[in-house]
C-alpha cells in the first residue's frame, strides 16, 4: 500500500470525527442524552487514533541506525496497536460504564429534545463521506480479495484501522439514533442506555480485533503467498542457482520486505562466479518486488538427505518447497 492512500483515508477521517465530536458534544449539553455522550466520546477517541497513525507514519520513516539497522518500519504497527487500546478504554469501556449508569437511572430527553437526532443524521453524512474516502482508497490495493481477507492480510495497518473504524463509526451512529429516537416516543430513558451499551459492545469488538490483527504485525509476518512464489521466480529464473533450499521473509514494515534463502549452486562454480550469480539473483528479486528491500543469500551444495537440523526447521516454518525447488 501506498503511504499517500492511507494517509488520504486518514485526514479525511480526523477532519469528519473532529467536526463530529464538537457537535455531538453541543447535542449533549442541550439534551442530557447519554447516547450522545457515548458517541461525542467514541469520535473524540477515533480522533486521536488518527493522530496516533499519522505520528506512526511520519516516525517509521526515519533512517536505520547502528541500534535499530533494519529502521523503524514496525512503529506503524506499534501505534496502529495502541489505536486498539485507546478504541477499547476509552471509547468502548467508557461507553458500557455510561449505559450501566444509566440503566440505574434512566431519564428521559426533556430539552432540545430533537437536537440529538438533526446532529445524529449530520454525522451519518459525515462519516458517510470518511468511509466512503476509506473504501476508495482500499480498492486500489484490495484486488479481488473479499473485504474480511483484507483486514486480516493487509500489511499496512492505516487502511484496516480506519475502515474498521469508520464502519464502527456508522453502527454507532446508527444505534445511537435507535436511542434516541426510542426515547423520545416513549419517554423512556431506559432505550437510550440501550443504545449507549450498543455503542459499547460495538467499539469493545472492533477493538479486540485490531488487537489480534496487529499484534501479528508485531510478532512478524511474512510475504504472502503471491509474493513468496514472485521470490522463488526471480532466484530461479537466472543462472548459477540450481534450487532453493529453503527461504524465509519477514516484513520489516509494511513496504519493506527482508528475504533470507540458502540457495544451490553448481558445484563447479568457482567463487568469483557464486558472488556474480549471487548479485544478479537479488538484482532479479527487487526489479520483480521492490519491496524486498533487504535481502541475504547464502550460497550452499545441495546434499538430498543430508540436510542439517536447521535446514530442516526453517524449511518447516517456511512450509512445504514447491515443486521442483528441492
Amino acid at each position: 500500500m501506498s503511504a499517500g492512500g492511507g494517509t488520504k483515508a486518514i485526514i479525511a477521517a480526523l477532519g469528519a470525527n473532529l467536526g463530529i465530536a464538537l457537535t455531538k458534544f453541543i447535542a449533549w449539553g442541550l439534551s442530557g442524552s447519554s447516547s450522545m455522550l457515548a458517541e461525542a466520546i467514541h469520535s473524540v477517541a477515533d480522533s486521536g487514533n488518527q493522530a496516533l497513525l499519522l505520528v506512526g507514519g511520519k516516525r517509521a520513516t526515519r533512517k536505520a541506525t547502528p541500534q535499530h539497522p533494519f529502521g523503524y518500519g514496525r512503529e506503524r504497527y506499534i501505534y496502529a496497536f495502541i489505536v486498539s487500546i485507546v478504541l477499547f478504554s476509552v471509547g468502548g469501556l467508557f461507553a458500557l460504564y455510561e449505559a450501566y449508569h444509566k440503566l440505574q437511572h434512566p431519564e428521559g430527553i426533556h430539552s432540545w429534545k430533537w437536537v440529538p437526532v438533526v446532529v445524529l443524521v449530520i454525522a451519518i453524512g459525515l462519516e458517510s463521506f470518511s468511509f466512503k474516502t476509506a473504501i476508495a482508497e482500499s480498492n486500489h490495493i484490495r484486488g479481488n480479495t473479499s473485504w474480511v481477507e483484507f483486514v486480516r492480510r493487509a500489511k499496512a495497518p492505516e487502511l484496516p484501522v480506519v475502515l474498521l473504524e469508520d464502519a464502527g463509526a456508522l453502527l454507532g451512529l446508527v444505534f445511537a439514533l435507535f436511542g434516541v429516537v426510542l426515547t423520545l416516543i416513549t419517554g423512556n430513558g431506559v432505550w437510550d442506555a440501550i443504545g449507549t451499551a450498543m455503542i459499547g459492545l460495538l467499539l469493545v469488538a472492533i477493538a479486540v480485533v485490531l488487537a489480534i490483527e496487529t499484534k501479528s504485525l508485531l510478532l512478524g509476518e511474512g510475504a504472502n503467498p503471491e509474493d513468496v512464489r514472485t521470490i522463488e521466480q526471480a532466484i530461479l529464473t537466472g543462472p548459477g542457482v540450481d534450487r532453493i533450499i529453503h527461504m524465509k521473509t519477514l516484513h520489516l514494515g509494511p513496504e519493506e520486505l527482508l528475504v533470507a534463502a540458502k540457495i544451490a549452486v553448481p558445484r563447479t562454480d568457482q567463487a568469483e562466479e557464486v558472488a556474480r550469480h549471487i548479485d544478479e539473483t537479488e538484482a532479479r528479486i527487487r526489479a520483480a518486488l521492490p519491496i524486498a528491500r533487504v535481502i541475504y543469500l547464502e550460497p550452499d551444495i545441495y546434499r538430498p538427505g543430508k540436510a542439517t537440523a536447521d535446514d530442516t526447521a526453517a524449511a518447516g516454518s517456511a512450509g512445504p518447497i514447491p515443486p521442483g525447488l528441492a
